[in-house]
């Protein structure tokens, strides 16, 4: 057996062969099997796209419509999983909420097996029905308050903003959160991602799938960086300031949050998509003083940093979106998982395919024939606390 190289983080290492998603950070260009986002996000729906992630193909009309019906009539949650959620500390972060409450489905619909297609469409449809709920029932529970039940005369996207509010979105609102969804749903094998697979390959069941990703996605190295860029953002406090900032950053080697990728080294295609959709919400609802930072931060950063390939991500807009629509900055993340649901549970369907589970090696570097040392004879080299 041949002893490849160490890769601290497996950067670079191919972990799995995928048909789901396909990323080319030179060119900007990301792909769901195959179809490029800016299509996407301008033809399709939320729903529409997480049934092209997850099963291959775009459905028909009446594919659509059914899928649509299902998770509609799916969005409750049992009311033991509520009680539970009322016991949490309204102190909690709600992706701590979102993974104990994710885990917990498990004990209602859990099957640890090689599950069937059926069991696998019911759970497809659980998750991306059950998961909106029950972020938008922490954030009112967390309150003191009842969560909002769901609304069935509403789609996906404006159902979850009415669950928040009790007030039925503006139809703007509810497209321009849609195609958020649409925009963050999958992006290749990422932290989150690997972890679902793993957990998938051991054939536990896909509500631990989740889980385990949601957990994995709320660390700060890789969910949450939108909520920086606003904290960033205000910190700045004024056009005047960003260059200073910016200077200041650079300096200290900072980091400077909403800028760079692992793999674009040229703009996000998802983040022009989302600067556009900002410019829409405040064309009909009114400026935010931060987008004018915003914008002159992207420029000053580009001037600086651009031929080092560093340019604005994901995250640099979409805190301005969420904030104008009104949500609260700590549900920035999980309303990334909401989205990203659909991508996991494609990864989850895919493994179960041709599964085998992860079992990676590693290159040992401890001591070889150490002698035991009797209790009486062992003196502590561990500081104590």
């Amino acid at each position: 057996m041949t002893v490849c190289e160490y890769k601290p983080g497996l950067e670079g290492i191919p972990a799995a062969q995928s048909s789901i998603s396909y990323v080319d950070g030179k060119q900007g260009i990301l792909e769901y099997r195959g179809i490029r986002i800016e299509e996407l996000a301008t033809k399709s729906t939320f729903l529409e796209t997480a049934y092209l992630l997850i099963w291959g193909e775009l459905p028909t009309k009446e594919e659509l419509k059914a899928f649509e019906t299902e998770i509609r009539y799916h969005r409750r949650i049992k009311y033991r999983i509520q009680d539970m959620m009322k016991c949490f500390p309204e102190t909690g972060h709600p992706m701590d909420a979102l993974q104990a409450s994710a885990a917990a489905l498990g004990l209602f619909y859990s099957k640890r097996a090689l599950p069937a297609p059926s069991y696998i469409r019911e759970a497809v449809v659980r998750l991306l029905a059950k998961i909106p709920t029950m972020v938008a029932a922490f954030k009112l529970m967390r309150k003191g308050n009842n969560p909002v039940k769901p609304n069935d005369n509403l789609d996906y996207s404006a159902n979850f903003l009415y669950m928040l509010t009790e007030q039925e979105p503006d139809p703007l609102e509810s497209h321009v959160f849609d195609v958020c969804l649409t925009l963050h749903a999958e992006h290749t094998i990422n932290a989150s991602t690997f972890s679902a697979m793993v957990t998938a390959s051991t054939l536990t069941d896909p509500y631990a799938v989740i889980a385990s990703a949601v957990g994995t996605l709320a660390g700060p190295l890789h969910g949450g960086a939108n909520e920086e860029v606003i904290s960033m953002l205000e910190e700045i406090g004024s056009v005047e300031n960003v260059r200073p900032y910016l200077e200041d950053c650079l300096l200290r080697k900072a980091k400077i949050m909403g800028f760079g990728h692992r793999v674009y080294k040229v703009k996000d295609p998802r983040a022009t998509i989302l600067q556009n959709l900002a410019e829409q919400l405040f064309d009909k609802f009114g400026s935010d003083k931060y987008y004018e930072i915003a914008l002159e931060l992207e420029q000053a950063v580009e001037e600086k940093l651009g031929y080092k390939g560093i340019y604005a991500n994901v995250d640099f807009y979409s805190g301005l979106v969420y904030r104008k629509l009104g949500i609260p900055t700590d549900l920035f993340t999980p309303i990334f998982a909401i989205a990203r649901v659909a991508g996991w549970l494609a990864h989850w369907n895919e493994q179960l395919g041709e599964n085998r589970i992860f079992r990676p090696t590693q290159i040992y570097t401890g001591d070889h024939n150490v002698a035991y040392v009797p209790i009486q004879e062992r003196t502590s080299q561990i500081p104590l606390v």
